[in-house]
Formats: structure tokens, sequence, C-alpha cells
């Protein structure tokens, strides 16, 4: 497979049937009812149809486009997500904790998705919750450590999904050995998603997880742009294990909870830094 390098510059009204050709709108408007029955559990027909101020009719055929894509199941009056009846067995506690706050953030960090090209989601809820509104239309091929996000992704119906070998950690669900970083070295990858846990003025940003630095410090190192992603990121006095420095990522996303110095410190390194 061919994979591609990018730039690490590269920084309501009346109701009405939605126009046949305005197929944007609509793609739009579909992921956003998506999203939003995850964040709910549920839809309801006629609410979204105020909601986003077109008829019950065309949120039905939205309804049956995103059933047909197996991303909902329609129900009588709405519909629900597919996502949580098929994984909620798989899912440990820690992806139970501020599901929607993690929803936002993977809903903005998809932004960063090229096109086409090539992408690494590293292990962790937040990427699971990123796989779940990740645009898998696109020409991109995905590369992860992490099963869960995996099986997310393989049942969006992800045509070019690469899944790194090694032994499984089963608290997390993922590959974090030498062998998953060894199948990594050979790879040019244009964006890697990455957790981060948090954040040091001296060190940059910071890991607890000693047994997965080594991994992680591969995947930035094979990848053009870096995102880094995390919810209440804790700015720390003292580093638990460095993960990258502040000059190694383009582009941070997390909550609204992040202390505003630590913004301050990570936008004058150039840092893009999104709170959701």
């Amino acid at each position: 497979m061919e994979m591609r390098c990018g730039s690490r510059s590269g920084r309501r009204t009346a109701l009405t049937t939605s126009p046949p050709g305005n197929t944007r709108l609509q793609h739009e408007r579909q992921h956003a009812i998506y999203v939003r029955a995850l964040r709910e559990g549920s839809v309801d027909v006629a609410d979204l149809s105020r909601r986003y101020g077109v008829t019950t009719e065309t949120i039905r055929r939205d309804l049956s486009d995103l059933q047909g894509r197996q991303l909902l199941r329609r129900v009588h009056g709405g519909a629900v997500p597919v996502e949580r009846m098929n994984h909620e067995p798989m899912v440990d506690t820690r992806d139970t904790v501020n599901a929607d706050e993690k929803l936002r953030i993977g809903t903005k960090a998809v932004e960063e998705v090229p096109e086409r090209g090539s992408v690494i989601i590293d292990s962790g809820s937040t990427g699971r919750h990123l796989a779940m509104v990740f645009p898998v239309e696109r020409e991109v091929h995905v590369v992860t450590n992490s099963l869960t996000t995996a099986l997310t992704l393989s049942r969006r119906g992800i045509q070019d999904l690469t899944v790194l070998g090694g032994a499984v950690r089963t608290k997390r669900l993922a590959m974090v050995d030498d062998t998953t970083r060894r199948e990594l070295e050979h790879m040019a990858i244009d964006v890697l998603f990455i957790s981060c846990d948090g954040l040091s003025f001296k060190h940059g940003l910071t890991t607890p997880y000693r047994e997965e630095h080594t991994l992680k410090r591969t995947m930035i190192e094979r990848a053009e742009r870096v995102v880094a992603h995390g919810g209440s990121l804790e700015v720390r006095q003292r580093a638990d294990v460095r993960l990258a420095s502040f000059e190694e990522i383009d582009v941070l996303v997390t909550d609204t909870g992040v202390d505003p110095e630590a913004v301050d410190i990570l936008s004058a390194h150039g840092i893009l830094v999104h709170r959701v």
C-alpha cells in the first residue's frame, strides 16, 4: 500500500425537504444525528425534524440511510445506535466515565483526518470514541493497537484497517510490546491521534503508563502530524513519563477544564489548542 506524508505546517427556517442534490448538507445532518444518538442513547423523529428544520419524511430517510450503513437501528418513532448494542459487553469501566466529553473530543479531533492518506489511533477510551465518529468513507488507511477501536471501525465499515500485533494487555485490550513497536518501524503515517494524560511545563506531555512509553514514542516518530487528545488534562509539577515535547505536538484537543495557563503555554509553542 502506498502511504502519503502530509506537511507538518498544515495547521431554523420553514420545514422543507432537503434538495436532492445537496449531499453535503445531508451528510452533515446525518453525521450530527448519529453523534446525538451516541450521546443520548436514542433519537426521536419529531424532535430531529424540529431541530434541523426538515420534514419528518426527510428524517426518516436519514435514519434509513444510517441503518443501511449499520450505524443506527430504526425503532418506533426514532432510532438507537448500533454501536452501543454491539459493544457494551466489551466496554471497560473507564469507557463509561465522561463518555459525552470523550465523544466531543473525538468529534473535534477527527476534523484532522485527511481526505486520503494514513492515520494511527492509539489505545485508550478517548481513541475508541474517536473511532465511533471517524469518517470511514474516506480513502484513509487506519492503523491501531487497540482491539476495541479496531472492532468499532470494522463494524462501521472501514475499508483499510491494520491492527498491530503483539501480546494483548487484557486490561486495556491493546498491544503495547516490542512486537507492536517493530511493526511500526517501517511505516510512514500522515496523522497520529494519541491519548495524553498530563502536562508538565518543564517536560511537555506526560503519561503514567511506563510500559506504553516506547510504543507511543515510536508512533510520534513515524507520524508527520501529531494530534494529542484527552480530557481533564492534569498539570503536574513533576512528570511521570515524558511522552512528547511541545515541539512535537501540532494539535491538542481537550476539555474546557484545562488550566488556562497551560493553554497559553501550549499556544506559545505553536500548538493549536481546542477546548470542547
